[in-house]
C-alpha cells in the first residue's frame, strides 16, 4: 500500500513539473541554409558540355521549399558571395543581356533569399555590373568592410536583422542579426578601376568595430557571421596576425565574442566544425563547396524559460548533398526562356579548331592548350613574354566547330589583359617561383614530378570527392611562359630550377633589360605571389609597371580573334622543357594516374 501510494506521488510530481514546463518554457527551431559560391550554377545544365549536370538552385529551391512547408521551424536563406561569375548564363547577363533585369537577381528575388554576402568574384565583374545588380534584388547585400571612400561607410550594408517567429506568441520574434564580411585582398587580385571608390578593411578589425554596435542598438538573440572568406588563415604564407588577412574566418569565431555561427565561402571546402572563443563558448563554422551541389545548414534550437528569463541554445551544423534532388519544376519552368536564350548565346559558333586540345596535358609540361592562350595574348598585345597558367584542369575543346561554349573551357575567369614592363631579371624570378609551386625536386626516377599534398606520414592525400591526388598548391598558380626558350631542371633545387636559354627568335636574353610581358589582371595585380615573392617588385609598384589594359574580359577578345582566324591550328609552341628526361617521363605516366587514372588518354 506504502509503495503504491510512494509510485503514486512521484508519477504525479513527474506530471507536475512537465505541466510547469510547458507553461514556463518556449521552444523555437530555426534552420538557416548557406549557397557559397555557387558562380552562376542557376541551372542544372553545363552549357559548356551541352549535358545535364547534377548541381542547381533549381535544386536548391526544391530543398528549401521542402523545408519551408515545416510549420515547427523558421527557415531562412542565405548566400555567401561568388554567385556573379564562372558560368555562361551569368556572364550572358553581365556583359550581353544588360537592359533588362539580371537573371540571377531574378532567380534568388523567386528563391526569396533573405539576405547575401558579396564576393570577390562578384566585385570583379566591375561597377556596372554589381551596383546595376544589388540594386535589383529584393533582400540586402552584405560587406561591412568595404567601405565607401567618399563618406566612409560602408558601400554595401554592414548588416541585416532577421526575424523568427515563435509558436503561440505572435507578439514576441526571435532576432537574428547576420553581419556580412568580404575578403580583403581584392586589391592584390583586382585593377583598381574595377573597385574605385571602395577600401577593403582587416575582417577582424571590422568584426570588432560592429558587433558591439549590433550588440548595443539591436540586442539579437542570435548573431551570425556571413563571411566570404575562408578559415584556413595560413594560406599564402600568412599568419593569424598577418593584416587584412585573406581567409579570417575562424580567427573572427575565436576572437570576437558573440558568435554563434560563422558561414564562410571562398576557399571551396566542406566545412562543418565548432571552435572555441576567448571565453570558451562554441561557435559553429559551416561552409559549402562550390556551384550549389551542397548547401550547408545551420539547425538552431531555442528554448526560453520564462521562469528565469533566458533562452538556452542547441546548434548543430549539417551539409545536405543536392545530387539525388530533384530539380525545382515551378523553377525550371518559370525560367525556362531564359534557359534557351542562353544556350542559343553559347550554341553560336565562332570558328574551328584542326585539333584537340585538353588543359590536363598542361601540368606536365609544354601544351598546345596553354600554347594557344600565349598565342592569342601575345597578339592581342604585342608583348615580347607572354605568362599563364591553366584555369582548369578538366577542360577539353574538340577538334572541329568552336562555339561560345568553348571559350568558358578555354579561359574559365573574367580577367582583364594587362600588358607590364619586367626586367630580364624578374622575368626569371616570376618563373622560378612559379615552377617551385608547380614541380617537386626530384632526386631519383621514383620521385613524384609534381608536388602532392602529403599527410603527417608523407603519404599522397586522396579527394574524397574524386578520390584523386590532391595538389599541394593551385594548379591557377602553375604559369609558364611564352616569347623565350628555357629549360627546367628539377633534380636541381627551388630557386635554381629554370635557365632562359634565349628569346624565341634565338637572339639573346638579357637580365637587365626590361620587356613587355602580357598577363592577365589577377597575376598582373598580385594575386599568387608571382610578381611580389617570385620577381621581387613591391605590390604598391605594380599598378605603376602596367603600360596598357583591356577594357573587357580577355574571353571576349579570344572569341574574336578567333571569329578573325576562322580556322585555327592548336599546336604545341616546344619552347620549353623539363629535364631530366629520364626522371620526368616515368614520373608522369605515374603522377598522370594519380590525377586522372588513364595514361594512354595523356599519350
Amino acid at each position: 500500500m506504502i509503495k503504491s501510494q510512494l509510485r503514486f506521488k512521484i508519477i504525479f510530481l513527474v506530471l507536475l513539473i512537465t505541466i510547469i514546463s510547458n507553461i514556463y518554457a518556449q521552444t523555437v527551431n530555426i534552420k538557416i541554409i548557406e549557397t557559397s559560391d555557387v558562380h552562376g550554377a542557376i541551372y542544372p545544365y553545363n552549357f559548356n558540355s551541352n549535358k545535364p549536370s547534377k548541381n542547381s538552385l533549381a535544386q536548391v529551391y526544391t530543398y528549401v521549399e521542402k523545408e519551408r512547408v515545416n510549420n515547427n521551424q523558421s527557415v531562412f536563406l542565405v548566400d555567401n558571395g561568388d554567385i556573379l561569375q564562372g558560368d555562361p548564363s551569368v556572364y550572358y547577363y553581365n556583359f550581353e543581356k544588360t537592359d533588362t533585369i539580371h537573371l540571377l537577381a531574378d532567380v534568388m528575388n523567386y528563391m526569396k533569399y533573405d539576405v547575401g554576402t558579396v564576393g570577390n568574384h562578384d566585385i570583379e565583374t566591375g561597377h556596372p555590373v554589381y551596383d546595376k545588380f544589388k540594386n535589383e534584388l529584393n533582400f540586402p547585400w552584405l560587406a561591412a568592410n568595404a567601405r565607401n571612400t567618399e563618406t566612409n561607410e560602408p558601400y554595401f550594408q554592414p548588416y541585416h536583422i532577421l526575424y523568427a517567429s515563435i509558436t503561440n506568441d505572435a507578439d514576441r520574434k526571435i532576432k537574428i542579426a547576420v553581419l556580412g564580411l568580404i575578403t580583403p585582398g581584392i586589391p592584390n587580385w583586382l585593377p583598381k578601376n574595377i573597385w574605385s571608390g571602395i577600401e577593403f578593411e582587416d575582417m577582424i578589425l571590422t568584426a570588432k568595430k560592429w558587433v558591439p554596435i549590433i550588440q548595443e542598438k539591436e540586442n539579437p538573440d542570435i548573431l551570425i557571421g556571413l563571411f566570404h572568406a575562408g578559415t584556413d588563415f595560413t594560406y599564402g604564407d600568412q599568419n593569424a596576425d598577418s593584416h587584412r588577412n585573406e581567409n579570417a574566418s575562424q580567427l573572427i569565431a575565436e576572437q570576437v565574442l558573440g558568435f554563434d555561427v560563422v558561414f564562410v565561402g571562398h576557399d571551396h571546402h566542406e566545412w562543418n566544425y565548432k571552435v572555441k572563443n576567448s571565453v570558451g563558448d562554441s561557435v559553429l563554422i559551416l561552409g559549402p563547396p562550390s556551384r550549389a551541389n551542397k548547401v550547408t545548414v545551420a539547425n538552431i534550437k531555442l528554448e526560453y524559460n520564462e521562469y528565469k528569463k533566458l533562452w538556452s541554445k542547441s546548434i548543430v551544423g549539417d551539409v545536405i548533398n543536392l545530387e539525388s534532388i530533384k530539380p525545382n519544376e515551378d523553377f525550371m519552368k518559370n525560367f525556362e526562356s531564359e534557359f534557351i536564350e542562353v544556350k542559343n548565346y553559347v550554341s553560336r559558333p565562332i570558328g574551328k579548331f584542326t585539333q584537340t586540345v585538353s588543359a590536363r596535358n598542361s601540368l606536365f609540361g609544354n601544351s598546345s592548350f596553354v600554347d594557344l592562350i600565349h598565342l592569342i595574348q601575345l597578339e592581342l598585345t604585342d608583348a615580347d613574354v607572354s605568362f599563364t597558367a591553366p584555369l582548369s584542369i578538366n577542360s577539353k575543346i574538340d577538334s572541329g566547330e568552336v562555339f561560345v561554349k568553348d571559350m568558358f573551357e578555354l579561359y574559365r575567369y573574367e580577367n582583364l589583359l594587362y600588358t607590364m614592363e619586367l626586367t630580364g631579371k624578374e622575368i626569371l624570378g616570376y618563373l622560378e617561383y612559379s615552377y617551385d609551386e608547380w614541380l617537386n625536386t626530384m632526386k631519383t626516377k621514383e620521385d613524384n614530378l609534381l608536388q602532392f599534398e602529403k599527410d603527417e606520414n608523407g603519404n599522397i592525400v586522396f579527394s574524397n570527392r574524386s578520390n584523386t591526388a590532391m595538389l599541394k598548391n593551385r594548379y591557377y598558380n602553375f604559369d609558364s611562359a611564352e616569347g623565350i626558350k628555357y629549360i627546367v631542371d628539377v633534380s636541381k633545387p627551388n630557386g635554381n630550377k629554370v635557365k632562359i636559354i634565349s628569346m624565341a627568335d634565338g637572339t639573346n636574353f638579357d637580365l637587365n633589360k626590361k620587356y613587355k610581358v602580357a598577363i592577365n589582371s589577377y597575376r598582373g595585380n598580385g594575386g599568387g605571389g608571382h610578381l611580389t615573392k617570385g620577381a621581387g617588385i613591391p605590390q604598391d609598384e605594380l599598378t605603376n609597371r602596367v603600360i596598357t589594359s583591356t577594357e573587357k574580359d580577355l574571353r571576349y577578345y579570344m572569341m574574336k580573334w578567333i571569329e578573325s582566324q576562322k580556322i585555327v591550328v592548336p599546336k604545341e609552341d616546344l619552347n620549353w622543357e623539363i629535364i631530366p628526361k629520364d626522371f620526368v617521363d616515368k614520373a608522369k605516366e605515374k603522377d598522370y594516374k594519380l590525377m586522372f587514372g588513364d595514361y594512354e588518354e595523356h599519350k
